[in-house]
């Protein structure tokens, strides 16, 4: 079992930034995939980045690749997303999640976060 916990969404102006952080609980943090999510009002869940459990695998968004990072620390057991030069259309909740496969897909992830609101105004 793995509690998830999104911190450091906010509202920013557009072209600023923002760091996500995911704490995990658990021993096994590190066997797990990682990924973030995003929700806008009206709109479908939907794949923003995703890291496999090691960090040798990372895959983005077409709309997010080159602005957004992210990143890993085991030893913490915590999963950050980097979000630079945001855009209103980048506002959204923002969920993490833990899976077994590192996957574009929203379905097969076991765990997510409550997730952590972002507004970006023009």
């Amino acid at each position: 079992q793995v509690q998830l916990v999104e911190s450091g969404g906010g509202l920013v102006q557009a072209g600023g930034s923002l760091r996500l952080s995911c704490a995990a609980s658990g021993r096994t943090f590190r066997r797990y995939a990682m990924g973030w999510f995003r929700q806008a009002p009206g709109k479908e869940r939907e794949f923003v980045a995703a890291i496999s459990w090691g960090g040798g695998s990372i895959y983005y968004a077409d709309s997010v690749k080159n602005r957004f990072t992210i990143s890993r620390d085991n030893a913490k057991n915590t999963v950050y997303l980097q979000m630079n030069s945001l855009k209103p259309e980048d506002t959204a909740v923002y969920y993490c999640a833990a899976g077994s496969t590192t996957t574009t897909q929203v379905t097969p992830w076991n765990y997510w976060g409550q997730g952590t609101q972002v507004t970006v105004s023009s």
